[in-house]
C-alpha cells in the first residue's frame, strides 16, 4: 500500500483530522462516531477496512458480502451529498495496522468508531487503542447498536443476568430510557481527499455475480432503504404481527433483520418509533396491536441479550454455556450433515426451509427453529456445525445472535429448550404452514399432494401418491431417520452425557489427575471439510483478471420434480457412505485454540462409529429402518429458481426446470454461498489473546 504525505491525502491544513471507522454502522443516521466527528469541527476522513481473515472461520459468507457491496455504495453516495469527499477503503488482513497506516497517510489526530460486541471485535478494538494511544492518537468510541452497553444491565447485585427474561425486564425498567436517535449531520467536512488512496474491494467473483443478481431482485441494502422497510413494517404488518407472524407461508415478519446486523438501522430509532405505536394503539384500546408491538419489541430484546452473552461469556460461540452439554456425544456424520443442508431428510418443512434458505439466503424464525432442531436433536449433529452453515448462507447472519439460537435449541441455556424434547416436523407444519403452501413452494415434487399428507407423505396412500405423481425414494426420499428411533438414541445419548459429567466430577473431587477432568480446555469438534473457507488476500489488481477455476457444487443441488423422473441413467447410489465430495479439498487453518482431531474418519456408512475426547460416538446408520424409513438418498440433480411476487415483494420460488435441465457446465459454475473460492491460499493465523487478559476498555 502507498504512503502518501498528510499534505497530499488530508488537505488543509495541519489541524484536527478524525477518521471515521465504520464497520457494521453502515448508516449516516443515527451513527454517534460520525456525529460526534461533525460537531469536533475539523476535517472527517470516512474509512472502511476490508479484513476477513480477523474473522477466522466466520468471515462473511456469499450473500453477506453482496449485501457489505451494496450498503457501501450507498454508503458512499450519502457521505458525498454531505460533503465528504469520498468513503475510503482498504483491503488488509490486519485492520488495526490498515487504520494505522490511514492515520498516517491523512495525517489524522483523533479515531473514532462504533463498538461492537463479539469477542473478535472486542479484542482487535482493544488492540487498536493501545497502538493508536502509543502513537499520540486521540481514540473515542461510542455504543450505536444496543440499547444499553452490556455492564449497564446487571442484577440487584451488580452481577450479569444469566437468562433472558430478567434481563428484558430490567432493560424496560431502566431508570432512564434509551438515547433519541440522533439526525443525519448536516454538513460533513473531509477536505480534499482525492490523492488518498483507496483500494478496489472485490466482493464476488464471476461465479457469483448471477446468483447475487436475483438477491438484488428482492433486497435493497442501503440505510434509506432500511428506513423505507422500518417505515412500510410499522405502517402495515406490525398492528397483525402477533395473529401473523407465526405463518411460514407469507411475509408476516419485518424482514428488518439485515439492515439492524449491517448497521443500516438503528435499534434505538426501531424501539423508540415501535414504543410510540403502542402508545398510540393502547390510547386506542387496540389490545391486539399493542400486543404485536410487545412481542415484536421482545425480538430486539433476544438482539440486545445475543450482544449481552457475547460479550460476558465471548466463548459462546464455541462452547455450551452448561458445562455438563460438554459431555454430549455428538454424531459426527459429514453424510446426514449433507443431506441436512440438501433439504433431502424427507421431512417436508425442513426440507423445503433448507431450499429456501440454499435459494436466498433467508428463513422465517419459525423455519429457523424447526430446521436447527431437528439438526441438534433427531440427526444429533454438533451445533456449531448447523450455526456455521446458518453463518455462511444467511443475509442477517449474525455470530451473537445465530449463537444463542443455536445454544436455546440445544438446551446450553439456563432458560433453553430441553434438550430432550423433540418436536415433530410434522406437526410443527400443522401449526407453521397449515395448507402447506410454504412446502409446495419450495417442494416442487410434493406440489400435487392433497394438504392432508403433505407434512407426511409416507404415511399417504399409494392411490394418491401415484395421482400426485410421487414415489417415495425416487423423486422424493423417505425419512432419514424414525422419529422413535431418534427419540431413543437421544435418551441413550443423554445418558452417557450424565455418566460422563459424573465421573468427570467425582475426578475432580477426588483431585485425581487421570480420568476425563475438566472438559472446559477440550477444542471443539472441528467443522467439516464443506465449511472450511479460504480467503481471497490477494490485492485486487492481482485478481482482477484471473480467470475463474469452473467449480463442482452437485452435492448442493436440490432435486425437483421433472429432473428426478428423468434421472434413471444417471442416478447416484442410494448407499450413503459412498457419497462423495466432488469439491476440491481446502486446508483449513484454524484461528482459535487447536481443534480435536477425529481418532477415526468416517470411511463409510458401515464403518466403525468415531470417538471424540475418547467419547464412543454412535453410528446412526447401524439403527434398524422399517421398510418405509430406509435412509435413502436421491439423485443429485439441478433445480432452477424463478422469482414471483407475494404479498407486494419479490420472493424467490422453486420452478420446474428446461428439459434439457441445466449443462454441466452452468451445475459446474454455479455460485457457491459459501465461497471457499473467494479465500487465498496462503492464510496468516491470528490469534485470540486470553480474554482474562482483556481490560476492559470500551
Amino acid at each position: 500500500m502507498s504512503v502518501s504525505s498528510p499534505s497530499m491525502c488530508g488537505g488543509g491544513e495541519t489541524g484536527k483530522r478524525i477518521v471515521v471507522w465504520f464497520r457494521r454502522d453502515l448508516r449516516v443516521e443515527d451513527n454517534p462516531a460520525l456525529a460526534a466527528a461533525a460537531r469536533a469541527g475539523g476535517e472527517v476522513v470516512p474509512a472502511y477496512v476490508w479484513s476477513p481473515e480477523e474473522d477466522g472461520p466466520y468471515h462473511p459468507g456469499r450473500v453477506s458480502r453482496w449485501w457489505i457491496s451494496q450498503s457501501l455504495q450507498h454508503l458512499d453516495a450519502s457521505l458525498r451529498r454531505l460533503g465528504a469527499g469520498k468513503l475510503v477503503t482498504r483491503r488488509s488482513a490486519d485492520a488495526v495496522v490498515a487504520l494505522l497506516q490511514l492515520v498516517r497517510d491523512t495525517g489524522a489526530t483523533h479515531v473514532y468508531f462504533n463498538h461492537l460486541y463479539d469477542p473478535i471485535s472486542l479484542v482487535r478494538d482493544h488492540r487498536l487503542k493501545e497502538m493508536l494511544t502509543a502513537e499520540g492518537i486521540v481514540v473515542n468510541s461510542f455504543n450505536a447498536d444496543l440499547l444499553y452497553e452490556p455492564w449497564e444491565v446487571v442484577d440487584d447485585e451488580g452481577q450479569p443476568f444469566t437468562m433472558f427474561a430478567p434481563f428484558w425486564n430490567r432493560c424496560l425498567s431502566m431508570p432512564y430510557d434509551p438515547p433519541a436517535p440522533l439526525l443525519p449531520p448536516k454538513k460533513i467536512n473531509s477536505g480534499n481527499l482525492s490523492m488518498c488512496p483507496s483500494d478496489d474491494l472485490i466482493f464476488e467473483d464471476e461465479s457469483e455475480r448471477g446468483s447475487n443478481a436475483l438477491l438484488a431482485r428482492a433486497w435493497t441494502p442501503g440505510w434509506q432503504n432500511a428506513d423505507k422497510a422500518l417505515t412500510a413494517f410499522l405502517n402495515g404488518p406490525l398492528a397483525d404481527y402477533s395473529v401473523n407472524r407465526k405463518k411460514a407461508d407469507s411475509a408476516s415478519t419485518s424482514l428488518l433483520s439485515p439492515h439492524l446486523h449491517f448497521g443500516e438501522l438503528s435499534v434505538r430509532k426501531v424501539f423508540h418509533l415501535v414504543r410510540m405505536k403502542q402508545l398510540v394503539w393502547s390510547n386506542e384500546g387496540n389490545h391486539a396491536a399493542e400486543e404485536s408491538c410487545t412481542l415484536f419489541l421482545r425480538s430486539i430484546g433476544l438482539r440486545e441479550y445475543s450482544r449481552y452473552l457475547s460479550f460476558n461469556h465471548p466463548s459462546s460461540h464455541e462452547r455450551p454455556l452448561l458445562a455438563h452439554l460438554r459431555f454430549f456425544p455428538w454424531v459426527v456424520n459429514e453424510c446426514y450433515f449433507k443431506i441436512w443442508r440438501q433439504g433431502r431428510t424427507g421431512y417436508p418443512l425442513v426440507d423445503a426451509g433448507m431450499r429456501e434458505l440454499w435459494a436466498t439466503g433467508w428463513l422465517h424464525d419459525r423455519i429457523r427453529v424447526v430446521v436447527s432442531s431437528f439438526f441438534v436433536k433427531v440427526l444429533q449433529l454438533p451445533w456449531r456445525w448447523g450455526m456455521k452453515y446458518f453463518w455462511d448462507t444467511l443475509l442477517d447472519a449474525d455470530l451473537e445472535s445465530d449463537a444463542l439460537g443455536w445454544q436455546y435449541i440445544t438446551g446450553s441455556l439456563p432458560d433453553g429448550r430441553e434438550l430432550d424434547r423433540i418436536d415433530n416436523p410434522q406437526f410443527e407444519g400443522y401449526k407453521f404452514d397449515p395448507h402447506g403452501e410454504y412446502v409446495r413452494r419450495w417442494i416442487p415434487e410434493l406440489a400435487r399432494l392433497p394438504t392432508e399428507w403433505i407434512h407426511h407423505p409416507w404415511d399417504a396412500p399409494v392411490s394418491v401418491l401415484q395421482a400426485a405423481g410421487i414415489e417415495l425414494g425416487s423423486n422424493y426420499p423417505l425419512p432419514i431417520v424414525e422419529l422413535d428411533a431418534a427419540k431413543a438414541r437421544l435418551q441413550e445419548a443423554l445418558s452417557e452425557m450424565w455418566q460422563l459429567e459424573a465421573a468427570s466430577r467425582a475426578t475432580m473431587n477426588n483431585g485425581m489427575d487421570e480420568g476425563l477432568g475438566d472438559s472446559s480446555e477440550v477444542p471443539p469438534i472441528e467443522f467439516p471439510q464443506e465449511l472450511q473457507m479460504e480467503i481471497d488476500r490477494q490485492p485486487a489488481q492481482a485478481t482482477a483478471n484471473v480467470p475463474m477455476t469452473a467449480r463442482r457444487r452437485e452435492d448442493q443441488m436440490v432435486p425437483t420434480m421433472t429432473s428426478s423422473l428423468n434421472r434413471a441413467e444417471t442416478e447416484v447410489s442410494a448407499d450413503l457412505g459412498n457419497s462423495e465430495d466432488t469439491r476440491a479439498q481446502v486446508p483449513f487453518h484454524a484461528h482459535f485454540e487447536p481443534r480435536v482431531e477425529r481418532e477415526d474418519a468416517i470411511q463409510n456408512a458401515e464403518g466403525p462409529a468415531p470417538r471424540i475426547n475418547g467419547v464412543h460416538q454412535h453410528n446412526i446408520f447401524q439403527q434398524p429402518q422399517p421398510r418405509r424409513r430406509e435412509a435413502v438418498a436421491p439423485s443429485v440433480s439441478e433445480a432452477s429458481s424463478s422469482w414471483t411476487g407475494r404479498e407486494g415483494a419479490v420472493v424467490p420460488v422453486w420452478s420446474l426446470p428446461a428439459a434439457s435441465g441445466h449443462s454441466e457446465t452452468f451445475a459446474a459454475d454455479e455460485a457457491d454461498v459459501s465461497s471457499r473460492s473467494y479465500l487465498d491460499r496462503h492464510p496468516q493465523s491470528h490469534r485470540l489473546m486470553n480474554w482474562s487478559q482483556l481490560s476492559q476498555s470500551l
